[in-house]
């Protein structure tokens, strides 16, 4: 048997092998042998509350702000728990049919294809609804039977309920800065579920992120991001409508990585996808050029 820092590398190489050819994956698949466990720095007590929810499938809503860490700590958790991650994105065109499945013509006969939500709910898979206030009221409806005490979900379509999985667990997450009187989850929908709250690390947590996200980034730079970025989001209190991320963070420290000039990578990478306001841009500029200079 190899020793653990030699499967590590070997898993690393059989990733980025994958995605240089491009490896096509079925959507219902436990972790593989080899396989790199997502990096995660815990916050506070999230783990062991999921670890908890997990051991009596109680159905887990991941609460906070764009890109701090609510996808990465799931797929996190997937690992450790060596269970199949389901990820369907909402939008506002997702219907109860996108997630159930349907009927589909092949040839001259209907068949029946399942959906995302059936194929985790048969597989025992962990069904990750990313930004759920997004969908449709009718794709949320379909998700109630599964959060209580039934576990099953309805296929209208087929006349049929299906008992889900031991293992099944279904996970949602929402941003609820995004909150509107019509973009919001109900009540009655909330307390189906236990509720994790997330915010951007602490500045300690925050710099090991973008050290480990952006390999060869000196700690220096890392320190000047994550003092820039913090101050950034004061600015979220004076019309800007999404507090710089972590994420915006990493991607700026890659920028730097890749050659690119510090104040242009936290320009593109902080600054221009979250404003396209004049102002509110030059503000940011500044605060970046307080950091790194003119």
């Amino acid at each position: 048997m190899f020793p653990a820092p030699a499967r590590r590398h070997e898993g690393i190489m059989k990733t980025a092998t994958s995605r240089l050819r491009g490896v096509e994956r079925d959507i219902v698949q436990p972790p593989q042998a080899g396989d790199v466990a997502p990096y995660y720095e815990a916050q506070g007590n999230e783990i062991a509350v999921f670890e908890a929810a997990y051991r009596k499938r109680l159905p887990v809503m991941l609460k906070g702000p764009t890109g701090c860490g609510k996808t990465r700590f799931l797929e996190y958790m997937a690992f450790q728990l060596k269970r199949p991650l389901v990820t369907v994105s909402c939008h506002e065109d997702l219907t109860s049919s996108d997630l159930v499945g349907r009927f589909l013509l092949e040839g001259a006969e209907t068949v029946w294809q399942d959906g995302p939500l059936t194929q985790a709910v048969k597989a025992g898979a962990i069904c990750y609804l990313d930004e759920i206030v997004e969908a449709r009221t009718d794709s949320t409806v379909v998700i109630h039977s599964l959060t209580d005490h039934r576990r099953r979900l309805t296929v209208e379509k087929k006349g049929q309920e299906i008992e889900a999985h031991e293992d099944f667990m279904l996970v949602i997450s929402y941003n609820p800065g995004y909150q509107t009187v019509l973009k919001d989850l109900k009540p009655s929908t909330k307390q189906r579920f236990i509720a994790i709250n997330f915010d951007f690390p602490s500045e300690d947590i925050e710099r090991k992120i973008v050290v480990n996200e952006a390999p060869g980034i000196t700690p220096e730079i890392a320190h000047q991001l994550v003092t820039a970025g913090r101050k950034a989001r004061l600015l979220k209190d004076h019309g800007l409508e999404e507090a710089t991320s972590t994420r915006a963070l990493v991607y700026a420290a890659n920028m730097i990585n890749a050659g690119l000039d510090p104040v242009a990578a936290c320009q593109v990478a902080m600054v221009n996808p979250i404003t396209d306001d004049e102002e509110l841009a030059e503000a940011l500029m500044e605060v970046v050029q307080a950091h790194f200079g003119t």
